[in-house]
């Protein structure tokens, strides 16, 4: 059966044709899956497990009829929705990853990343990056009330957007050295990430000399994008949106 990876999906009110593209995508196609694996950004802006907000209950409630149709459905934390926690857990039945997390993928040892972390070239995201990962700081926000998390998200948005529209091209990329470094430590041969929004399949020499892969994932801004792998078979392909 076929394994599927997504990322990027960057759900936001503001986008509905794309919520209702990945919403007919978990009545469909996933519904046939053997798993699903989400690695990072499914929301444009995740406030905390107690967001009351309409595209919120509606992706959970489209999750948790995947999970229930007996399809295992795993997320990773992107840069966006990395306080989607326990309770989010518990409502939906997805699993919650570690980032990294290596797994076996057709008999492949493989590393699942949200992909920003390997983006050192990018300073000044590495060291916001730092702060909103920080436990203290998470508790602080998480203990202001919603509308107050909103007017932040927004705020940090409108900053991310000019940030990467000044920012140069390359230091929004992977640092070669570092996906190596990572591939190696974890012993795996095959690394599939998000976050940087450049789909493609890039072949690789590892540092012991075996051949390896890195496989990026496509955003969801104007049509979907999925990785299919069944066995030997490996497709990334777009999805239409309506």
């Amino acid at each position: 059966m076929t394994t599927l990876f997504i990322s990027d999906l960057h759900l936001d009110p503001a986008r509905p044709h794309i919520t209702a593209l990945f919403e007919a995508f978990l009545r469909g196609e996933a519904r046939a899956a053997q798993a699903l694996y989400i690695l990072g950004d499914l929301f444009e802006s995740w406030i905390g497990d107690d967001d009351d907000s309409e595209i919120a209950q509606r992706v959970q409630a489209a999750l948790r009829d995947l999970v229930q149709a007996g399809v295992a459905v795993a997320f990773l934390h992107g840069n966006r929705d990395f306080l989607v926690g326990a309770a989010f857990a518990a409502r939906t039945g997805v699993h919650l990853l570690p980032d990294p997390a290596p797994i076996m993928l057709a008999g492949e040892a493989t590393l699942l990343l949200h992909g920003d972390t390997l983006c050192l070239g990018d300073t000044v995201y590495q060291q916001v990056r730092r702060q909103l990962r920080d436990p203290a700081w998470q508790a602080q926000f998480l203990a202001q009330p919603l509308a107050a998390r909103r007017a932040f998200a927004a705020r940090a948005r409108a900053e991310s957007q000019a940030h990467t529209a000044a920012a140069a091209s390359d230091i929004m990329d992977v640092t070669p050295a570092e996906v190596l470094r990572v591939m190696a430590a974890q012993g795996a041969t095959r690394l599939i990430h998000g976050h940087t929004h450049r789909p493609a399949r890039h072949p690789l020499t590892l540092p012991d000399g075996r051949p390896g892969e890195r496989i990026v994932l496509g955003d969801w801004y104007e049509q979907g994008s999925v990785l299919r792998v069944d066995g030997a078979r490996i497709e990334l392909a777009t999805l239409a949106a309506s």
